[in-house]
């Protein structure tokens, strides 16, 4: 029986994901976190043979939340269930530790599969994301702040330069939550996890000019 982990900030998600995984004879969650402390609690007080996880939830960026989970528990596999199928997101997320990395669209057989194979220690990525990581590596390199898009380009430059996530929602005209989810996700592609790192990152690249 292999014991899993699941940990998603998205309640309803969580629900269908645990009823799906336990519609399998062979998969048992033994605990749900919806966020970064919450995962790490988990990991340390749970026995369990396999972690999934969203790549952004509430608490540490992505990245950050792999790295400590596979500093402080190297032998729990960690496969990732995101909605990001950016091969610059899905490499990021495999060099701070992932095993494994599939996207919320998979089917239920490729996250059975998924299970097996990185519960086992071996790595798991589907065909669809291999080629697309293949396809990445033999391009041009191309700088993180490209592959962002026009709004979180918008708000990174008024981080950079600042400006507090309230105004730049009222400039923008958008809601606090959704200028708050940009900033995860364009933080998440730069693999950056403080306002500090962005500053330093905008500066370098001259992306105030």
């Amino acid at each position: 029986m292999t014991r899993i982990i699941i940990a998603d900030d998205h309640t309803l998600f969580r629900i269908g994901l645990k009823q799906m995984l336990e519609s399998f004879d062979d998969i048992s969650v033994v605990a749900e976190a919806a966020n970064a402390g919450q995962t790490l609690d988990a990991a340390r007080t749970v026995e369990a043979d396999l972690l999934i996880s969203d790549l952004t939830m509430p608490g540490t960026a992505g990245t950050q939340l792999i790295e400590q989970l596979h500093r402080q528990h190297p032998s729990l596999p960690i496969l990732i269930l995101s909605m990001h199928d950016e091969p610059a997101t899905v490499r990021r997320a495999l060099q701070a530790g992932a095993t494994g990395y599939i996207t919320k669209e998979s089917s239920p057989d490729t996250l059975h599969a998924a299970v097996r194979q990185v519960a086992a220690g071996e790595r798991f990525i589907p065909p669809a994301l291999a080629e697309m990581l293949a396809f990445e590596s033999v391009r041009p390199s191309s700088l993180a702040h490209e592959m962002l898009s026009q709004r979180e380009r918008q708000i990174f430059r008024l981080i950079a330069q600042g400006v507090p996530l309230s105004q730049i929602a009222e400039q923008l005209h958008l809601s606090p939550k959704t200028v708050t989810t940009h900033k995860t996700h364009l933080m998440e592609k730069l693999g950056i996890g403080n306002n500090a790192d962005l500053i330093r990152y905008a500066i370098e690249h001259r992306l105030f000019d």
